[in-house]
């Protein structure tokens, strides 16, 4: 795991290249400790309906909420964020500079004894491996 939603506004879809964010959030993910590689799922949400602060039509968002299951260190859950939030910074760099944008991340707990789960995704990857070698 982790589970990386993000929620944005419309008009910033093609400024904000909003696949390559969803790669630069998986890759980062991927490069941490915290999380298994064959757990990481990233999807993204345009959100048609929004209002934001003064009304002006250029103001964007983009909200990037963070699940994972629940017991890490909160030491090492402010890492993870941390490093979530840079790779997004960086990767929106220009857009930020350019644009009024909100852009925030949340990072909260999935509490392991209300989330069954069943993820075959490593399975086919360890075959994947073995048919490659």
């Amino acid at each position: 795991m982790p589970h990386v939603s993000i929620e944005y506004s419309p008009n910033l879809e093609d400024a904000a290249g909003i696949q390559g964010l969803c790669e630069a959030l998986r890759h980062t993910a991927a490069g941490l400790d915290i999380f298994q590689m064959t757990g990481i799922r990233v999807r993204a949400t345009r959100v048609d309906h929004y209002a934001i602060a003064d009304g002006d039509p250029e103001n964007g968002f983009i909200d990037i909420s963070v699940r994972l299951r629940g017991g890490r260190p909160l030491a090492v859950r402010r890492a993870a964020a941390a490093a979530l939030f840079d790779a997004a910074e960086t990767h929106l760099a220009d857009l930020l500079a350019a644009r009024p944008v909100m852009l925030s991340l949340e990072m909260r707990d999935i509490d392991p004894e209300l989330s069954p789960k069943r993820n075959t995704v490593r399975d086919h990857i360890a075959r994947k491996k073995v048919r490659d070698e």
